[in-house]
């Protein structure tokens, strides 16, 4: 955590700003001045939503300088161009490792995927966001949705405090004198920095927090309109009730689309908001003598179908695209986790042992879930969001006082109770999931959703306050003059009220987001323009980072095609497959220790004759097709006789199988041989199946070392190469991992000078003895000395590299 003077000039102005703020109230209340009216409240949410819009705009400039950022603000980009191009899964070329990385999810959509040609690939993350962000690219002004998105949010937060607050309602659209609350609340909103980065990066939290606010004023309105709507009679699709319930399922379907765990909380403050209300159009009527409470009429039936009615766009989309993600209506989250990471079920929404997937979030798992995801581990979690959230809503920890204020009077009151629970309830829908999803700028972000609500509880802390010291118990100085003023001291609340969160952002918020500017280079790490600017204006150019893939690469063929590098023949064969173009190598290389990251685009030749040997590294086929009992992970290994310092590892979940499948590119395989390269070290040991079109053809079955041999520290071992079939369609390797059992029958097969395998009983088609070789790790480690460093502390069976010799060009 970071405080103190500011450092940015951001940090001054907000600075200047909120002294002025100060200076200014001061002087009216001074001078005992105020409007002689009220503002209107079509212009206060205007004028906010206006402003709330323009600073988002600016954040994109400063402090994103000109894109996404993160990870997952990079993956929506790509999810949206491809839904703007009609996707919501595309057809996956080959070489497939041209395009697969983090968060890309490969499907068989029409089953056998090698002999129909039907593999596709989806972006993970659910599809309500990217929906709305593909009319930007439609548009042609895909940063233009956070901005706009900030207007409305304003709005909706505007109107979501005048719903709940006491009396009758005023909506941000009518032209009513507006209470105090309201005004606050947006303004607040305006000025959040986790808002306004939220609105600004492309991440989904700025829609969910929309549809989140929009869905509870509406429910409020649908409650509010009701009884009218009743003594009138009207048609039911002239009913505002109805209309209004509708559009607040509409904003919850939305938001299950979006980020389903935030969806069930809105559906537990939904029922809180509706539930505890005396039905609409009825007095006691409907109350038998003796009952409790009277029974619920057919009119809040009838809101309830309306809103569940309303929903059904938002999960008919979020169903069509789990659908094109995974080929059945499953989770593509846990798809993708399932084939990517590991242990096996470590993705889950849920507590229990295992939870906790070791690749993607290694460091977090490994020093908070030591002992799987329990109570205290749950309640960590929780803890550390909710320690970084106290800076999100007021932009400064101890303004989050006023939320809990405006907490405990929302609870008192049964018409804004639900605005009290409803960040409870978000964290505790985010509480079964593991990650706390925290950084710098972006805040507890999976609480960021209830932002707008968090807005109108300080909002109604703020109006008490100032309804007590304007309370004939008040008497003289500050709490006398703002009496004198009342009821409309709208203009002096307004500057004290905005001058808490500038002073905030100044003092405390500021730095957070400084540091998310200057991370990762400081750039988005890839910039069309720089690629025109290079006079790049068809080819193909190569990235070698998951940020700047999903940034560049278009699903649509275009002139400039943006694709992975791999370095190794992967890279070739994407070039052959697309006509043998003009290639580029886009560079973005961030200094050591830190700043601004340099751009380079250079030239990247191939020869034109195909070479005679190619090299495809191991991590080059993460992630794999499949894992059983075991998960793989692309590791770092220099130093070592890893080729280009780096193999993919195979882990041991169990005692049982532990199998990776990966894929091979077959076209440019066919009539080829080719020579696994391994790595292992330890007591490392396992077995590499070739398949060609589903069924095994040859094992190759690497042996421990010897019982009381010295173990080198890594050992790289080239298998004997074996020919592919000229017709082969679909070419896979399996990866299995020996365990204990295993060791010892391997051993006995050299000792015995047999070749049965390692599981004959699960491998009934497996290859027969004459496709069968064995080899010895001490025999192949001289011939490839490892040396200290790396991953060869402990067991390590891992796929270094496949050694292809002839084979096809895109020619042939």
């Amino acid at each position: 955590m970071r405080a103190g003077l500011p450092r940015d000039p951001a940090q001054w102005i907000a600075l200047a700003l909120s002294l002025a703020a100060l200076l200014a109230g001061a002087w009216l209340l001074r001078r005992g001045r105020s409007p002689a009216a009220a503002p209107r409240g079509v212009a206060v949410a205007a004028a906010l939503g206006l402003a709330a819009a323009l600073i988002s705009a600016a954040y994109v400039a400063v402090y994103l300088r000109g894109g996404p950022r993160i990870i997952d603000a990079t993956s929506y980009w790509l999810e949206a161009r491809a839904m703007a191009a009609g996707h919501l899964a595309w057809p996956l070329g080959e070489p497939e490792a041209s395009v697969l990385g983090r968060f890309l999810v490969r499907s068989d959509a029409a089953g056998d995927a090698a002999r129909r040609g039907a593999a596709e690939v989806a972006v993970i993350f659910p599809p309500g966001y990217p929906a709305l962000l593909a009319l930007g690219f439609l548009a042609g002004a895909p940063l233009a949705v956070g901005p706009l998105l900030a207007a409305a949010l304003t709005v909706a937060t505007y109107d979501l405090a005048a719903r709940f607050a006491e009396g009758a309602p005023a909506s941000a659209g009518s032209g009513a004198r507006i209470p105090l609350a309201p005004l606050l609340a947006a303004l607040f909103s305006a000025l959040c920095a986790a808002l306004r980065y939220h609105t600004a990066d492309t991440m989904s939290h700025g829609l969910a927090a929309l549809c989140f606010t929009v869905a509870l004023a509406s429910a409020r309105r649908a409650l509010d309109e009701a009884p009218a709507a009743a003594a009138a009679a009207p048609r039911w699709w002239r009913d505002p009730a109805v209309r209004a319930a509708a559009l607040a399922g509409v904003a919850a379907g939305w938001l299950a689309a979006t980020r389903p765990p935030s969806a069930l909380a809105l559906a537990a403050a939904l029922l809180v908001a509706l539930l505890p209300e005396r039905p609409p159009g009825t007095a006691a009527a409907g109350a038998r003598d003796g009952d409790a409470a009277p029974r619920p009429s057919p009119r809040l039936g009838r809101l309830a179908a309306a809103l569940a009615i309303g929903a059904v766009p938002g999960l008919a989309l979020l169903a069509a695209h789990q659908r094109a993600a995974t080929g059945a209506f499953a989770s593509s989250q846990s798809a993708y986790y399932a084939v990517s990471d590991g242990p096996p079920g470590c993705f889950r929404y849920g507590f229990g042992e295992g939870v906790g997937c070791l690749f993607e979030h290694g460091d977090f798992v490994r020093h908070n879930l030591a002992e799987g995801y329990g109570f205290l581990a749950a309640a960590g979690t929780t803890l550390r969001r909710l320690k970084l959230h106290l800076v999100d809503a007021l932009n400064a920890e101890p303004l989050a006082l006023l939320v809990i204020a405006g907490a405990a009077i929302a609870f008192r009151r049964p018409r804004s109770r639900a605005l009290a629970l409803a960040p409870l309830l978000q964290i505790a829908a985010y509480a079964p999931f593991y990650f706390d999803g925290n950084y710098p700028g972006g805040g507890a972000r999976f609480f960021a959703d209830v932002l707008p609500v968090e807005h109108a509880l300080a909002a109604l802390a703020c109006a008490a306050i100032a309804e007590r010291a304007g309370s004939p118990a008040a008497r003289g100085g500050l709490a006398g003059r703002l009496r004198a003023l009342f009821p409309a001291p709208f203009v002096p609340a307004a500057l004290f009220a905005a001058a808490l969160p500038l002073a905030g952002f100044a003092l405390r918020a500021g730095f957070d987001h400084a540091a998310l500017r200057d991370r990762e280079g400081g750039l988005p790490m890839f910039d069309p323009a720089a690629v025109a600017r290079a006079g790049v204006a068809r080819g193909l150019v190569f990235v070698d980072t998951d940020h700047g893939f999903n940034l560049g690469f278009d699903p649509a063929a275009g002139d400039v095609a943006v694709l992975r590098y791999r370095g190794d023949a992967i890279d070739r064969m994407a070039w052959e497959a697309r006509g043998r173009p003009p290639a580029y190598r886009y560079g973005f290389a961030i200094p050591d220790g830190g700043g601004l990251a340099s751009v380079s685009i250079a030239p990247l030749a191939f020869d034109a004759a195909p070479p005679r040997e190619a090299l495809i590294e191991g991590e080059s086929l993460w992630p794999p097709r499949a894992q059983r009992g075991a998960w793989a992970a692309p590791e770092h290994a220099g130093g070592t006789c890893a080729s280009g310092g780096r193999l993919l590892a195979v882990h041991a979940a169990a005692s049982g199988e532990a199998v990776v499948r990966v894929g091979l590119p077959a076209p440019w395989l066919r009539g080829a041989r080719i020579s696994p390269r391994v790595a292992v070290s330890g007591d490392g040991a396992g077995e590499v199946i070739l398949a060609v079109d589903g069924a095994p053809i040859h094992v190759w079955r690497v042996e421990p070392a010897a019982p009381g041999a010295p173990a080198a520290p890594l050992a790289c071992v080239e298998l004997p190469p074996h020919p592919i079939p000229e017709d082969a369609v679909g070419i896979e390797l399996s990866i299995a991992r020996a365990n204990a059992r295993q060791h010892g029958k391997l051993r006995r097969n050299a000792r015995d000078g047999t070749r049965d395998g390692t599981r004959d009983e699960a491998r009934a088609a497996a290859p027969t003895a004459a496709n069968a070789a064995q080899i010895r790790v001490e025999a192949a480690a001289e011939r490839a000395p490892g040396s200290p460093g790396g991953p060869a502390a402990g067991d390590l069976f891992a796929l270094d590299a496949v050694a292809v010799a002839g084979g096809n060009s895109v020619d042939r």
